[in-house]
């Protein structure tokens, strides 16, 4: 099979938007979590989230104004943004005027046109079906976000979206590696993305499984691994890769930021223990199995681990699966963290920008700290010693291997499986 790496890095989450800001952002331990006045207009429980400080300074950075007309929904925005940067961080030509019959685009999301659907509706109910226009097509097709970012870059390879919940962006990434591997492309673009707000986050609001108690402290609200954790804490944004082969990539003299070496997706088919909302942790178990396997690793070469870890009650059974699959626990167990400290769960995004941070932490050096869990929950405590989570930021130059994990509503699991480029 090809080896395939990552040349390419793009990024727009609630702490920073765009990769140089997101590595300071990483390595300080920056919350972007805040207070949003108009989830207490609404009346909303919980009245904090984690939305990317997008401006129009950075809008006009990425795309013209004709452009942006179609990007008139959040999580699409951020998608388009996110991927134009890995694509150009990647060194690979902003306009082709060609066909690029090599290269194939694999972008997930869950509700990335809701803004738009909802003035189109509007407009029916009002009997103004001729003012809707194509735009509404467009934007709220399931397919919306790789079709646009086919036409942009003029990719000739496979161009298709997937969904698969909080799992879609490892799913993504996984999707696309195997495209690669099977010499089918020699280049995709993955990722996913998300729209912010509360037509996204009225559900989870409704079904109480996001927090009410830190409105007052929004920086504390996402708790994950913590004894208080009360619930995630909702979140948006997008997160891009380029992904191709080593040949290529050596032949382009790109910047190589991982090795990918290899993955995993399967369900736990909502049996045993799992459920529309709840995991079965055997699939998790055999994901993380299947994981090692593909990339011809053991467990005791894992370094690092960025788990899902919500900041919720399902985040002991996570540890347990992890030391279950892996056969490691107490002081023997990787490092292990979760980003939604500082961001929030960012739903079908999380894994892409998740993924993102994994690959700079491992080419920089560091393991970014995990927030607000001093208070580690007892159940956690008897499985993994607490210095295998990191509360501050690590440099740790000998940082080889890092697994990315996702589960998602649906019973669904990904692992991928990260590692530090060495120069040949």
């Amino acid at each position: 099979m090809k080896r395939v790496v990552v040349t390419g890095l793009g990024v727009l989450a609630p702490n920073a938007i765009e990769v140089d800001n997101f590595v300071e952002a990483l390595k300080s331990g920056k919350s972007g979590i805040r207070f949003i006045e108009e989830l207490e207009r609404l009346n909303f429980g919980c009245k904090v989230g984690g939305i990317p400080p997008i401006t129009d300074e950075i809008k006009n950075k990425y795309f013209t104004e004709l452009q942006q007309k179609m990007l008139q929904g959040t999580g699409l925005t951020y998608g388009a943004v996110a991927a134009k940067e890995a694509w150009l961080n990647a060194g690979l030509e902003e306009y082709p005027t060609e066909t690029d019959w090599d290269s194939g685009v694999v972008f997930g999301g869950g509700h990335c046109g809701i803004e738009v659907v909802r003035d189109g509706i509007y407009k029916v109910d009002d009997g103004n079906v001729k003012r809707i226009g194509s735009v509404l097509v467009q934007q709220t097709m399931e397919s919306a976000i790789s079709a646009y970012l086919g036409g942009l870059f003029g990719l000739g390879n496979q161009v298709s979206s997937n969904s698969s919940a909080c799992s879609t962006g490892t799913e993504a990434i996984l999707l696309g590696l195997e495209r690669i591997r099977s010499g089918q492309a020699k280049r995709m673009l993955v990722g996913s993305c998300n729209s912010s707000g509360p037509y996204i986050w009225a559900g989870f609001d409704s079904m109480r499984v996001i927090t009410r108690r830190h409105n007052d402290h929004p920086e504390k609200a996402s708790r994950p691994l913590s004894a208080t954790a009360s619930g995630f804490v909702p979140g948006s944004g997008a997160g891009a890769l380029v992904l191709e082969t080593l040949e290529s990539a050596l032949e382009r003299g790109a910047t190589i930021y991982a090795e990918i070496l290899g993955g995993h997706i399967n369900s736990g088919g909502q049996r045993n223990s799992g459920s529309m909302t709840a995991p079965n942790t055997q699939g998790i178990e055999r994901c993380i199995r299947a994981a090692l396997n593909n990339a011809n690793i053991e467990a005791k070469e894992i370094d690092a681990i960025s788990g899902h870890l919500t900041s919720t009650m399902g985040d002991p059974g996570e540890i347990a699966a992890w030391t279950n699959a892996l056969g490691l626990s107490g002081k023997d167990f990787p490092f292990i963290s979760s980003l939604k400290s500082m961001i929030g769960h960012c739903l079908s995004a999380a894994g892409a920008v998740e993924s993102v941070a994994a690959v700079l932490q491992l080419y920089h050096g560091f393991l970014h700290p995990s927030l607000n869990c001093e208070d580690l929950h007892p159940e956690i405590e008897k499985l993994i010693d607490r210095s295998c989570i990191p509360t501050e930021c690590l440099y740790k130059s000998d940082l080889k291997i890092m697994a990315k994990a996702s589960f998602g509503f649906g019973d669904v699991n990904s692992c991928v499986i990260f590692k530090k480029w060495e120069s040949l």
